[in-house]
């Protein structure tokens, strides 16, 4: 019996069918890296990266080491994975339709950069706010530090200024 070609495209990861891992649109290398350091650092990246674009719990816990640290925690967020999870499902309440595009990545040393586009529709609630539908639209960008394929801390900045006046909490 011939496979539908849908069904092609996804894997068994356990029992349960997961959707392929994100691509990023340009992806830049250190080509004297070990290929195998080359591919796990990747590969972690794009674990954590599909975590933001799916909200998938078990791409977070593959691509973050069990004493993961967040570098630039931000306030009022739990340090490690928890927090991680928690600041996940917080925005996806918000944006429940939320998707996210690697538009570039950096692989360098131990060190992989990750330039994320943000997009989705506000409809839920965040910080007291109810969502009109509007668009979401911001970037990011992260930096991980990857040790044996995986994330041990993370530097992030967001475009929180752009955000916060697409939900409407700051006018400007």
């Amino acid at each position: 019996m011939k496979q539908p070609t849908a069904l092609l495209l996804l894997a068994f990861a356990g029992n349960t069918l997961a959707a392929p891992l994100i691509e990023p649109l340009r992806l830049i290398s250190d080509h004297t890296l070990p290929v195998a350091q080359l591919q796990a650092q990747i590969l972690a990246a794009k674990r954590y990266d599909s975590f933001w674009n799916t909200g998938d719990e078990m791409l977070a816990k593959q691509a973050l080491a069990r004493d993961f640290t967040d570098m630039t925690l931000p306030a009022g967020r739990m340090q490690g994975i928890r927090g991680a999870l928690e600041a996940s499902k917080t925005f996806r309440q918000a944006v429940p339709d939320l998707r996210c595009e690697v538009t570039q990545m950096i692989v360098s040393g131990d060190r992989v950069v990750a330039h994320l586009h943000f997009k989705g529709h506000f409809t839920g609630r965040f910080q007291g706010k109810q969502g009109k539908g509007q668009l979401i639209d911001f970037i990011a960008t992260d930096i991980y530090q990857i040790q044996q394929g995986a994330i041990t801390a993370n530097w992030h900045i967001e475009d929180n200024l752009t955000l916060l006046r697409q939900l409407g909490i700051v006018q400007m």
